[in-house]
């Protein structure tokens, strides 16, 4: 098994130039979407503006600093050293020792303050992001992958903070420290200046050649992990499915494809990075090897003094130094504006749009009418899914909806509970348009039982409690009691306590079954929307469960998908639809007296 494993990888690029060339995002786009996404970020961090001018005026001092030690140094060497008259040398030395306490005292506090400005940042961003997440349409997420959705949240605003927590501060500092170096270098001597300026160009053009290259691919690294998390988030939820039909070589192999090329990218990302320190440690030897040599024939001609020498060898190191941070930085940055591009994308993602001019307070008495509905799913270029549907429940009646799979009966809940918005026609309540209808005060007045209940890893109580957030336990019990899940809780190693896993593994599927219907009952719903998940459970808790749905569905109005003789019995009207269009409707009697499509889906023991 997993002799993919045992495959050799290769260290060849995964992009080539061609690819590169004909990717859209081209050099122009990726410009203006950089700076795009610099400005968004900055305008985070400025909302923290006196704590950010305390740690840039920090940064400035920190700089000064830096730089009066090595001239210090100097003027002692010059002043009481080669003279050899030492008097007055110690309040000297015992200045320089201030200025290093005071360098070191305010790089302590301008780092611990910037940790304070970047996650009160990434706390906005992150907050943001789950915020949004709530208020985009189910489409968006029908779209994406949950693990790709959750690599932005976690992966790429992670990027974004490393790079605040260290980067900013360093880039500031390093622009400050370059230009009060160069001004004194200049002062004290501009030939060694000069000799000093001639490794800019050369570490220029080595920066932009490697970041030319390192770019694209922190971009596709980005977009690899993102990928790689999705599919593996896929893989966890349905472990059963993988093992139930053997395909573990198949997942390895989907997996090991997915990380490869995330290794490739991460491979060549890093190994183009990291020539960037070596480049600029050779040049930074070389500058300084040129700068001590000249220097010593200056001196010997009486140019410059010891001192000015020893000045200026440091501030050489101190100039280059800065340049080799930029350079480093500037990966850093990249990949963590790789991934705010990312982050912001999903921001940028149209939430659903609200009418509010229905009174958000009303509740309604659920009647239901569909006038000409068509709709399709978007993608679907000439497929409609609903095609001029029309039909009316009245208050306080059950709707049940038959037919094939992919016949449209789940879309008509969707469409109801506005997940989606129709294409043509219109949906209305009480007489009111849903469109016109805020969709929370649409949905607070709606239920759903699905076939496949979803559990929360929290307590039972707090599961059933999601209906009505701030029922009593005494609510809760009762709840549990009409649903007939009173019972099987009171069993449970902490009763109404007990912790569920998020995938409910700990009860059966009737058991969580019982479970949605209590939170349908504490919800109070003027409308329900059922989808009976009663063919794979047991008799016993089949009664259990359609007993509990007779309770919940008593005195309102409700569609079930119905996947029982049983259900269809009750029901006032029966919809039979076949490829998105209703075909038959009446009660079950006249419909069997029609002898059409419900009479043979009947015969054929299709229900």
């Amino acid at each position: 098994m997993f002799n993919a494993i045992r495959r050799p990888f290769g260290y060849e690029p995964v992009l080539t130039k061609e690819d590169l060339k004909k990717s859209p995002d081209n050099k122009n786009e990726r410009a203006k979407n950089w700076k795009s996404t610099l400005l968004r970020i900055w305008k985070l961090v400025d909302e923290q503006r006196t704590l950010l001018i305390i740690v840039l005026t920090l940064v400035f001092v920190s700089s000064a600093m830096a730089l009066l030690g090595p001239f210090l140094i100097g003027y002692i060497i010059d002043t009481y050293i080669v003279p050899g008259a030492f008097e007055g040398m110690g309040l000297i030395i015992g200045w320089l020792v201030v200025v290093y306490v005071l360098h070191s005292v305010t790089l302590y506090l301008q780092n611990y303050w910037m940790v304070g400005i970047a996650q009160q940042v990434i706390y906005q961003m992150r907050a943001g992001l789950f915020g949004h997440f709530q208020r985009l349409p189910v489409s968006f997420f029908d779209k994406r992958q949950h693990g790709e959705l959750m690599s932005r949240m976690t992966n790429d605003i992670e990027n974004v903070s490393s790079t605040l927590n260290t980067s900013f501060i360093q880039v500031f500092s390093s622009i400050l420290t370059l230009v009060g170096t160069a001004v004194v270098m200049v002062f004290l001597s501009p030939i060694l200046t000069v000799l000093t300026f001639i490794i800019i160009p050369i570490m220029y053009w080595s920066v932009r050649w490697i970041t030319k290259r390192t770019g694209r691919l922190y971009k596709e690294q980005q977009k690899a992990v993102g990928d790689l998390n999705g599919m593996i988030e896929e893989t966890i939820s349905g472990q059963k499915i993988v093992k139930a039909f053997s395909q573990e070589d198949r997942v390895m192999d989907e997996f090991l494809v997915k990380s490869e090329r995330l290794r490739r990218n991460g491979f060549w990302a890093w190994t183009y990075a990291g020539f960037i320190p070596k480049v600029m440690n050779f040049l930074n030897n070389g500058s300084f090897a040129i700068v001590a040599g000249v220097g010593g024939l200056l001196a010997l001609n009486g140019s410059v003094t010891i001192g000015v020498i020893v000045i200026f060898t440091e501030y050489s190191r101190q100039f280059t130094r800065p340049l080799n941070d930029l350079a480093n930085q500037f990966n850093t940055v990249l990949s963590a504006i790789a991934g705010a591009e990312r982050v912001f994308a999903i921001m940028d993602e149209a939430e659903e749009a609200d009418d509010t001019k229905h009174n958000a307070e009303k509740r309604l008495e659920g009647k239901v009418e569909f006038d000409n509905v068509s709709f399709k799913y978007e993608g679907a270029e000439e497929e409609w899914t609903i095609r001029k549907l029309s039909f009316t429940v009245e208050t306080g009646q059950t709707a049940a909806f038959v037919g094939a799979t992919g016949a449209g009966k789940t879309t008509v809940m969707q469409l109801l509970a506005r997940f989606y918005d129709v294409d043509e026609g219109e949906i209305r309540i009480d007489g009111t348009p849903i469109g016109a209808m805020p969709r929370e005060t649409l949905r607070k007045q709606i239920a759903f039982v699905l076939q496949d209940p979803f559990l929360f890893e929290a307590s039972v109580s707090d599961n059933i409690r999601y209906g009505k957030l701030d029922a009593s336990d005494e609510e809760v019990l009762e709840a549990a009691k009409q649903a007939n899940a009173h019972d099987f809780i009171s069993k449970l190693p902490e009763g109404y306590d007990t912790v569920l896993s998020g995938d409910g593994s700990m009860i059966s599927q009737g058991q969580k079954q019982l479970l949605s219907i209590a939170r349908a009952l504490i919800a109070d719903p003027v409308i329900l929307l059922l989808d009976e998940a009663t063919s794979s459970i047991d008799t016993v808790t089949e009664l259990k469960i359609q007993e509990a749905l007779e309770r919940l569905m008593e005195g309102r109005t409700s569609f079930v998908i119905a996947h029982r003789l049983n259900t269809v019995r009750k029901a006032d009207f029966v919809y039979v639809m076949e490829l998105g269009k209703l075909v038959e409707s009446g009660s079950q009697d006249e419909l069997l007296k029609k002898d059409g499509l419900y009479a043979t889906m009947l015969a054929d023991a299709k229900l």
